[in-house]
């Protein structure tokens, strides 16, 4: 039986063994999206015809014209990569060049720096980098290496207790090294290709200016814990006054005081407190003002506002603790109960508190003198000297003829000799005869220099000002409406 051949033909056969041709994507793509898009024209065709219409398609007439509608969407699909060909000019890109994809918009992921193992070790007490290394299974090359570094070494060979280092180690190789030096310096050792090397790290502070009021009820410290002012801040406060003011004896309720002092901060983090730049005491009915000034030299010290040092030549207590026994030349003595004078003033304090030297001056004795104990004399200017008696022990510094500074330790506080307890027993000598500690006038440091005087005065002016305004602000804001 002749039937007339189809127009589509297939061929079962399996295909040629050969080199297999790499096919383009795209023509099977728009076939692919051809397909569909005629399927809906078609039907969007039907669905215009009049509904009293009935189409009989022929099978063979359908099939024809469906296959030249895909060869034709297949023909076009081919047309249109030759367009997008490069030109003959531009330069080709080999095909092992071409990076493939996992999908469209993927980036891989970028290079992260590798991460160390970090150690922060707080310094004790006896250690030393080597026995922190072997204590951290960290190089012994390493820190061979790292304290031979010129900048570096004189910096690691030293420890203080309480200082921190940062390392970073990579299973025991250091990495990094990070110590602070104060508060505005750092190191950082780093390994290199070629070695370690060595940066400085300059932590600038800045400065801003605080001030604050206490009034005396108790006592300063705790007026001062009341008004927020740390313990330094507080302890020189009561170092400007010492020459005027015992804080232990001469304080009543009701006095006062304004500060006017420098907050350090660093990135914006507060890292404590700086210096008093001006200060005043009301002490009694009486006002004491004092404002530090540096010189040309360095030098730094406190004066009154016309330039008389606040400092006197000697300090009036050399221990900051209460008097237990006064100057009394008639005084019935304790322990041998005679009427023996006590030529000079006992502090209460506890064993181990340091004596402070009242004032710059030379070791003329240090030793055991009978019923003093152990004891330490120094000669001062203007034929003066001073006795310190009772000593636990002496300072390290102290010999005889060495020469001492005006509050430097000297020795500390003790129960030798003919005592019934611990105490300091402090005597004060003009020209060999025994003056009250207590109440003999002191003799004056010396002023302001004369080639300093001016630049002083005009600096004063402008700190008086701002404590003035800070007293009379907390005056009005005291004030009832």
């Amino acid at each position: 039986m002749n039937r007339p051949l189809s127009p589509i033909r297939h061929d079962y056969k399996p295909a040629a063994k050969g080199t297999v041709k790499k096919q383009n994507a795209l023509p099977w793509f728009a076939a692919g999206l051809g397909l569909p898009l005629l399927g809906i024209g078609l039907f969007l065709n039907i669905a215009n015809s009049p509904a009293d219409q009935t189409v009989d398609p022929d099978p063979v007439a359908y099939e024809t014209e469906l296959n030249a509608s895909a060869t034709e969407v297949l023909t076009t699909a081919e047309v249109l990569p030759a367009a997008k060909q490069p030109a003959d000019d531009l330069i080709e890109i080999a095909e092992e060049d071409l990076v493939e994809l996992p999908f469209p918009g993927f980036h891989p992921p970028l290079e992260l720096p590798p991460e160390y193992a970090t150690l922060e070790l707080t310094i004790r007490r006896g250690d030393t980098l080597d026995r922190l290394f072997r204590r951290n299974d960290l190089d012994l090359g390493d820190l061979a290496s790292i304290v031979r570094l010129e900048d570096a070494g004189p910096h690691l060979r030293k420890l203080i207790p309480g200082d921190e280092l940062i390392i970073e180690h990579d299973e025991g190789n250091l990495i990094s090294l990070y110590r602070e030096l104060d508060v505005t310096r750092a190191i950082k050792i780093k390994r290199e290709e070629n070695g370690f090397t060595t940066e400085a790290i300059e932590r600038p502070l800045e400065v801003r200016r605080k001030t604050a009021h206490g009034r005396i009820e108790t006592s300063l410290f705790e007026s001062a814990a009341q008004a927020g002012l740390p313990d330094k801040t507080v302890m020189n406060l009561a170092g400007i006054f010492a020459w005027d003011v015992d804080f232990v004896l001469d304080i009543r309720a009701g006095d006062d005081y304004y500060v006017l002092y420098e907050q350090l901060y660093q990135d914006g983090s507060y890292v404590g407190d700086g210096e008093i730049i001006a200060a005043e005491f009301n002490n009694n009915g009486r006002t004491i003002q004092a404002i530090r000034y540096v010189d040309k030299d360095g030098r730094a010290d406190y004066f009154t506002p016309d330039g008389k040092s606040v400092r006197k030549a000697f300090l009036r207590a050399p221990v900051d603790f209460r008097v237990s026994s006064s100057f009394n030349p008639n005084r019935r003595h304790p322990v041998l109960k005679t009427v023996r004078p006590h030529r000079g003033t006992d502090y209460a304090a506890p064993s181990g508190t340091p004596i402070k030297a009242a004032g710059d001056g030379k070791v003329i004795f240090r030793g055991v003198k009978s019923g003093y104990g152990n004891v330490v004399i120094l000669q001062h200017g203007g034929n003066i000297t001073t006795l310190y008696a009772h000593m636990s022990r002496f300072a390290s510094k102290v010999r005889n003829g060495t020469r001492v500074r005006q509050g430097q330790t000297i020795g500390y506080v003790g129960k030798t000799g003919l005592v019934t307890g611990v105490h300091l027993h402090y005597e004060y000598r003009l020209n060999g005869v025994h003056r009250n500690p207590r109440t003999v006038k002191l003799p004056q440091a010396d002023p302001i220099r004369e080639e300093y005087r001016a630049d002083f005065l005009a600096s004063v002016e402008p700190i008086l000002d701002e404590l003035l305004q800070y007293k009379r602000t907390r005056v009005a804001s005291l004030s009832p409406d």
